[in-house]
């Protein structure tokens, strides 16, 4: 056999093997529905009773790729003044010197490094978590609840919760810690959208 003809058909066989691989898994860009999206944040006051916040009405994007999920990522952020407490005067007191001392466009932010996926529809995503200036990297327990074509906005769809818990002190958060808990449990969950 010539040197030329063996040459050909090694490039026959490469071009067929590349044909005949798996495509790579492509991430497909949504973005979340403010509406729908919220995080739950909750402590123990002096253990007389559990308090709760929340943010709402946030944006963020999620690069989902279904096929791989480790191969995704999650960026999501908001003004610490969207806090929602449910009591003017604690608002008042969270963002004072005491604790936030926020300007109107302090932004808490989260952008996820790496996730390790754990089951059929769960995964752990590591990320790092900008808080009162301070950026630390936290794990967020996160499950797939449901990902397809919406009922009624008849578009690809998906919805995750995720827990964790934040010790608030990592953030200059520490007043009166420990009668009022250093520990703060936090749960999310989000619905988002394929972007146009």
């Amino acid at each position: 056999m010539t040197r030329s003809i063996q040459r050909l058909l090694s490039g026959a066989a490469l071009s067929a093997a590349l044909l005949l691989a798996p495509a790579a898994a492509q991430a497909e860009t949504y973005v979340l529905d403010p509406s729908h999206s919220q995080i739950l944040f909750s402590y123990d006051h002096l253990g007389y009773s559990t308090t709760w916040g929340m943010f709402s009405g946030f944006e963020g994007r999620i690069d989902f790729v279904q096929d791989d999920p480790a191969a995704s990522s999650v960026e999501v952020s908001f003004p610490v003044r969207t806090m929602l407490t449910g009591w003017e005067d604690r608002f008042a007191h969270f963002m004072s010197p005491d604790f936030f001392d926020a300007a109107e466009d302090e932004m808490v932010s989260f952008v996820s490094t790496g996730i390790e996926v754990t089951g059929e529809d769960t995964a752990l995503i590591t990320g790092d978590l900008t808080l009162n200036g301070v950026t630390r990297s936290v794990v967020l327990d996160a499950k797939l609840n449901a990902v397809g074509q919406h009922p009624m906005e008849n578009k690809p769809w998906a919805g995750f919760d995720a827990t964790t818990t934040l010790v608030r002190s990592d953030f200059g958060l520490g007043m009166f810690a420990p009668f009022v808990s250093d520990e703060v449990e936090v749960r999310i969950s989000i619905e988002a959208m394929q972007a146009e």
